[in-house]
């Protein structure tokens, strides 16, 4: 899966910047980058998911499957560059700050709506293949809609008109993907971006990440259902819905270096919750372990989600005008490879630590190194603006 996602980065990364680089044929100039990126996602998605419902070798043989996930990650990826910049130029041009926080909540709606959906199905058919035809339906439909929809209709900035008689390589192209490489790094340079940039990946890659061994604790040792750690992710979106809505209504004005200390504590604490479950510590409060992991599992992972979005506000304020799509894309990418890291960190310190699937006794001793760590990133604070007024002053 890491594998996997590093092919997401990669194509982040290349949004980065390429992604106001208009080079389309004369013919499409009312169609944006952005939408055809939509329409490409939607596509490379919904083929992935219907290979896994209609083609038995893809399901069933290992590399099928492998080619699968990498065409749908590679489907994510785009949506990833596109939802980012679109979101942030948008919200520049039509001057609505903290437009990603109503971004963040659509995307929790969708999580619960298709985790909740994806759940019953399964749970009704007993045939994930029907699931995967039903989430291809889906994407059929957001290809169509991407199709139909004008990015004109949006009121953004036109693609620029080509010469008559020119075709796309003649338009320069490297030569503008080279100026907005120089664009972007002049502007991640600028110390009000670099040093909560700095931060931001600093305090998700020092934390070594447990989940995969605590998910198998719960599969192994636990015997729980997987449905029943799948319908956890409901509850996760449910929490980040509720608290992105929070963010929105009460905090969204709280200075960043406040506001991200109290997020990374209670990241510390809810890793504490898989300690809890470990060490059987529910069930002396009366709590189940089903119900436990239902209501509790998912927690740290939404909090560290969640911690996107007040930087991604917080960049879209400060990015130069023409370079917020850029500068979003360029975090989500920095994001996910912290969090890759984070990963493999999680690998070696479960190996050095001896726990395997025959043997979690030192799985408590992993959890308690990773709260430690966690609060590491609150001694480098200092690296984040005090107010939100002091970084509009230096803009």
């Amino acid at each position: 899966m890491g594998s996997c996602l590093m092919l997401f980065i990669l194509v982040v990364l290349t949004g980065c910047l390429t992604f106001q680089s208009e080079i389309f044929d004369r013919s499409l100039d009312d169609i944006h980058l952005r939408f055809c990126q939509f329409i490409t996602t939607a596509f490379l998605q919904a083929l992935a998911w219907g290979q896994l419902a209609l083609v038995s070798a893809a399901s069933e043989g290992f590399v099928g499957l492998i080619a699968c996930v990498l065409l749908s990650n590679l489907g994510a990826s785009i949506t990833e560059v596109a939802k980012d910049a679109l979101v942030a130029e948008y919200g520049q041009q039509n001057r609505i700050p903290g437009l990603q926080s109503y971004a963040f909540m659509a995307s929790a709606a969708g999580g619960i709506l298709a985790n909740s959906l994806g759940g019953y199905i399964l749970l009704k058919t007993k045939q994930p293949k029907l699931m995967f035809l039903f989430f291809s339906a889906l994407l059929a439909v957001q290809l169509v809609l991407s199709l139909a929809v004008r990015e004109k209709t949006l009121g953004l900035p036109q693609p620029l008109k080509y010469a008559p008689g020119l075709t796309i390589r003649e338009q320069s192209i490297a030569r503008s993907i080279k100026k907005q490489y120089l664009d972007l790094m002049v502007c991640i340079r600028e110390e009000r971006i670099y040093h909560p940039l700095m931060w931001f990946v600093a305090s998700t890659l020092i934390v070594p990440v447990l989940s995969g061994s605590v998910f198998c604790y719960q599969t192994q040792c636990l015997n729980l259902n997987p449905s029943t750690i799948g319908m956890s992710k409901v509850t996760g979106q449910l929490v980040l819905l509720s608290i992105t809505v929070l963010y929105d209504r009460v905090w969204k004005d709280t200075p960043i270096k406040k506001l991200s200390s109290i997020i990374q504590i209670l990241y510390a604490v809810s890793l504490l919750l898989d300690f809890m479950l470990v060490k059987q510590i529910n069930l002396k409060m009366g709590i189940s372990s089903e119900a436990f992991v239902l209501c509790f599992s998912g927690i740290a992972e939404v909090i560290a989600t969640f911690k996107l979005l007040p930087f991604s506000i917080l960049f879209a304020r400060l990015a130069p005008l023409g370079c917020e799509g850029s500068l979003l894309s360029f975090l989500a990418s920095a994001f996910y490879f912290s969090s890759i890291v984070s990963g493999y960190l999680g690998v070696g310190l479960a190996s050095f630590l001896g726990i395997t699937s025959g043997d979690y006794s030192s799985l408590p001793v992993g959890i308690i190194i990773q709260f430690m760590a966690a609060l590491v990133p609150l001694g480098l604070l200092n690296f984040l603006p005090n107010s939100q007024s002091s970084t509009e002053k230096e803009r």
